[in-house]
């Protein structure tokens, strides 16, 4: 299963959805994300990918986590800082 197929499955649970209902520019707001949403899908991203998400519950909408698409831009980046240098 690629990345952007586990964030839909992580994405659509949290949503009650499909996951086939999602895409790369499916909107979190518009498809009924909330800011519980938004905490429970960092802690399931963090389990899913063993990654450390720098999140701050009080500055929630800092995050850049508007589509489905950011949200793997979130997941990659947070890989690409526990390679090794």
């Amino acid at each position: 299963m690629s990345m952007l197929e586990q964030i839909k499955a992580i994405v659509a649970k949290q949503l009650d959805r499909e996951p086939s209902t999602l895409d790369e520019n499916s909107d979190l707001a518009e498809a009924g994300y909330e800011s519980l949403d938004v905490i429970e899908t960092v802690f399931a991203l963090e389990e899913a990918f063993k990654i450390d998400i720098p999140f701050n519950a009080n500055a929630a909408e800092e995050m850049e986590m508007r589509t489905v698409g950011d949200i793997v831009i979130l997941v990659e980046k947070a890989l690409a800082k526990q390679k090794p240098a």
